[in-house]
């Protein structure tokens, strides 16, 4: 099991401090007292940067709590253990782990986009085989379908840099700009795809904000 992996990377201190956890999470008397040490030891493990650990215990709080922003959440813990692994075979099996999240979220909560676009994000970091063009075509619908809304374009201009699109990505992020001045994300990926397309003066006029914020 990943958690048994993880548990050897731990510190005296820290396997001490997870041990109470789990003790105290064995003798929870009630659901919500359940459901709070699981947060606790998600939390434990997303600061000692053990992503899939802390979307498991995520995971195991949205089944309980059954709410949108829960399954969110492990969604994006899975997401980015997505990211950040390098393991074909590994990568495949997060990713059905934040599919089945966002998709949750999604179920529970259909008329929030952001759960679609972080599924289609999850798509293009792992293509299905059988079509690979899934997120693209997921994002193009919810643009027309939310055609002020930033995530979508930050999600495109996301996809864009992946795929070395500069300009398109200039354009996407730019809409999303336009849209949403105060979102964190998007000065930075602004920054990226002007660097990308050539444009010095932008690229740090961006990463200036970005580092900002």
């Amino acid at each position: 099991m990943f958690q048994k992996t993880q548990r050897k990377s731990l510190s005296p201190d820290q396997a001490a401090s997870l041990a109470a956890l789990d003790q105290q999470l064995e003798g929870a008397a009630d659901e919500a007292s359940r459901i709070s040490l699981r947060k606790k030891i998600s939390a434990f493990w997303y600061e000692n940067r053990q992503l899939l650990a802390a979307g498991y215990y995520a995971e195991e709080v949205a089944a309980a709590e059954k709410a949108d922003s829960s399954w969110s959440v492990a969604g994006a813990l899975y997401y980015t253990a997505l990211v950040q692994s390098q393991d074909p075979v590994l990568k495949a099996e997060i990713a059905v782990k934040a599919v089945r999240c966002f998709e949750n979220a999604s179920s529970l909560a259909a008329d929030n986009p952001a759960h679609r676009v972080n599924l289609a994000l999850v798509y293009a970091e792992n293509p299905p085989a059988d079509n690979p063009m899934k997120p693209v075509l997921m994002l193009r619908e919810l643009e027309q379908q939310y055609p002020e809304n930033p995530s979508v374009y930050n999600a495109l201009g996301r996809l864009a840099i992946k795929t070395g699109q500069w300009q398109r990505a200039v354009d996407r992020l730019e809409k999303a700009w336009s849209l949403d001045k105060k979102n964190p994300n998007t000065p930075c990926l602004l920054a990226k795809a002007y660097e990308g397309l050539g444009n010095t003066v932008k690229a740090n006029e961006f990463a200036a904000v970005c580092n900002s914020r």
